[in-house]
């Protein structure tokens, strides 16, 4: 058995468990222990003179101990104040959960060198999954994993999307989760992960997929572990074209410490009540989510979580990150949480300039993607919920019967937040992983998603289908990086839940696409070709912009976009009128045809045999509307979304 040495040691030393050598180095911070001690497989389990670790700068421990190689498990025993016990790594790259262990791994793994580019912002088109609920087949029992996505991956890219947004996938102390009671930062969910018994069909599958791109296929062992299976999934959907983007928890950790986790890890009095909370390592005073808040004055803890987002940048090549509740960070870390949130954006932009940092901050503020050199947090974009509210209050007021106004002008206003100088800066979507989770708790205040919304007393009905294709129309062509949650493509109805032991019947409806649901296969078309359509016309992700015309009364709203300098320009029209409307004249930038380039009736009953519009064109003429020179008259399909354009590439 090896032993402690001072070997291969030196100011590069990384944090955590690195093989070097033939062996490892370990490093970590407990500031107030009296002894740290790493036992494995490649020590003695039990600590032992030549098991401790020496004690650098006063607040650091480390040492090298030879022999240990990828795959052995280890931990720390931490001596203090309160006693002694054992500690996982933080900075462990993989753990396994059954026993506790932490798992000594090498970083490499066979990318796919296929020549992805992570897309310029305005490009991007989020589609939002929770790993253990996306897609399971292995269910009952076991739920989602790594794998099971990777296997959606060409479905997805069909569909168009062009960023794959991972809730959460940091290990959490529990078998279902949304993962944001995360306690281990650096290794991924080990539920998230096919066992050794089941990989063979994978890896067949798999590299029937690599194949059919002309690429080498991985081998059984490449795909062993949550750590190589996550990077599957990344590396596959880049040959796939889609960008990765993982969620983080820099607020908060957990929500159920144990007594092995980073929760006191110097092991100092006060976590047995009473608890005092100014002896816990890393975090402070405030409570969050059942969590507790980091402790951002430290240095160590900032460095801690900087090197995480590091971290996943690098080892798993990922194209983003999505940070939650950055408010918590900058209100409960005060005074140095925004001052953490500039560090932390600045260090990524250097290592990673093209990748896309999303916060979600709370209230909605524009100084989150402000630079940092003007005093904003620096972040690129931030979640909106202005368009969502707007989008499900119409709706909500829609789906009353009768012909009463409806909060147009709300929703115009709602359509470029206040704020923000580039249609990029924000996020936009009318469903999320929050709003339409099936949450335990009533007092919540979850939401119904679109369908259910639209016509309460039947999701499936031709008023909840027109009404749904308006607000996927409007996520898609408004200003703001689009985003849609699992589901949200094929007209999925239920809430959601990460639950699968207490609520399979909330799992996707991924049968009905294959025949009972018609109406299903005929929304993902409209879906994907909404999609296509943005990217043939340049306007709908670029920054002109300007509200036509919103009448209350008559349930309208039409909207300007265009290239700036260059033109381009698309009128986009929506009527949430339950009967036609003929000879409705909308103001047009300027005179001649414009093609009808989408009309969400169409996409009823596909091809709806019934459709109401406007021949595939219309004549704009010199009759002066809405602060243009020019006008149309239009007919207007009942709840319709309709996108005009002077050319179609």
């Amino acid at each position: 058995m090896g032993t402690v040495t001072q070997e291969h040691l030196g100011p590069d030393t990384p944090m955590g468990a690195t093989l070097v050598a033939e062996g490892a180095t370990f490093r970590v911070w407990a500031q107030n222990a009296h002894e740290v001690h790493v036992l494995g497989d490649f020590t003695e389990w039990n600590p032992a003179p030549g098991t401790r670790l020496q004690r650098i700068d006063g607040d650091h421990w480390w040492g090298f101990v030879g022999g240990a190689c990828d795959r052995q498990a280890y931990k720390f025993w931490v001596v203090g104040y309160a006693g002694s016990g054992w500690k996982r790594d933080p900075y462990a790259r993989e753990l396994d959960w059954d026993s506790g262990d932490c798992i000594l791994r090498q970083p490499d793994f066979p990318w796919h060198d296929t020549g992805f580019v992570t897309p310029r912002f305005e490009n991007f088109v989020i589609y939002q999954v929770h790993v253990g609920v996306y897609s399971t087949p292995r269910w009952p029992p076991g739920g989602g994993t790594f794998l099971d996505v990777a296997a959606r991956l060409p479905y997805l890219a069909d569909l168009g999307v062009t960023a794959l947004q991972l809730l959460p996938i940091q290990e959490f102390p529990s078998t279902f989760s949304l993962g944001y009671n995360g306690l281990d930062y650096f290794s991924p969910e080990s539920n998230f992960a096919v066992p050794d018994a089941e990989l063979p069909a994978y890896v067949a599958s798999i590299d029937a997929m690599l194949a059919s791109k002309g690429l080498s296929p991985y081998a059984e062992a490449d795909l062993k572990g949550e750590m190589n299976q996550l990077k599957a999934l990344v590396d596959l959907a880049h040959v796939q074209g889609i960008a990765v983007i993982f969620d983080v928890v820099y607020n908060h950790a957990g929500g159920g410490f144990g007594d092995q986790s980073l929760y006191f890890f110097d092991r100092q009095h006060g976590q047995l009540p009473p608890v005092r909370f100014e002896n816990s390592l890393y975090f402070g005073l405030h409570a969050h989510a059942g969590g507790r808040v980091f402790d951002f004055a430290k240095p160590e803890v900032r460095d801690f979580l900087i090197s995480n987002a590091c971290f996943l940048m690098q080892e798993y090549r990922i194209d983003g990150l999505r940070y939650d509740q950055v408010s918590v960070i900058d209100h409960d870390g005060q005074p140095h949480g925004w001052r953490f949130c500039q560090d932390l954006t600045s260090t990524l932009r250097y290592l990673r300039p093209g990748a896309l940092q999303l916060a979600e901050y709370w209230d909605l503020n524009p100084w989150v993607v402000r630079p940092v050199s003007d005093g904003g947090a620096g972040f690129d974009t931030t979640l909106s919920n202005t368009l969502r509210i707007a989008v499900r209050d119409v709706l909500r007021a829609a789906s009353s019967p009768g012909t009463d106004a409806l909060p147009m002008q709300r929703l115009a206003d709602s359509l470029w937040p206040a704020g923000f100088d580039e249609a990029w800066r924000f996020v936009q979507g009318p469903e999320n992983h929050d709003v339409v989770l099936r949450d335990p708790d009533a007092s919540k205040g979850r939401e119904p998603r679109i369908p259910r919304l639209a016509d309460p007393s039947n999701p499936r009905s031709w008023f909840a289908r027109s009404r749904s294709r308006v607000a996927m129309g409007l996520t898609l062509t408004s200003p703001g990086i689009p985003m849609m949650f699992m589901g949200q493509e094929f007209l999925e109805d239920k809430q959601w839940s990460d639950d699968l032991e207490n609520r399979p019947e909330l799992r996707l409806f991924w049968p009905g696409l294959e025949a009972p649901d018609p109406a299903m296969r005929d929304f993902l078309r409209c879906t994907r070709e909404l999609i296509r359509l943005r990217w043939r016309l340049p306007a709908l992700r670029a920054n002109g912009f300007r509200v036509i015309d919103a009448h209350d009364g008559n349930r309208f709203l039409a909207f300007h976009r265009w290239v700036p300098g260059v033109g381009e320009d698309v009128v986009v029209v929506v009527s949430l009128a339950d009967q036609p409307r003929y000879n409705y004249r909308v103001g047009f930038p300027s005179g001649g045809r414009w093609l009808e380039a989408f009309n969400s009736d169409v996409y009823d009953n596909w091809v709806n045999p019934q459709v109401v519009g406007n021949a595939g064109a219309v004549e704009a003429s010199p009759v002066p509307m809405h602060e243009f020179d020019h006008s149309a008259e239009l007919t207007l399909p009942p709840n319709s979304i309709l996108v005009f354009c002077r050319t179609f590439a």
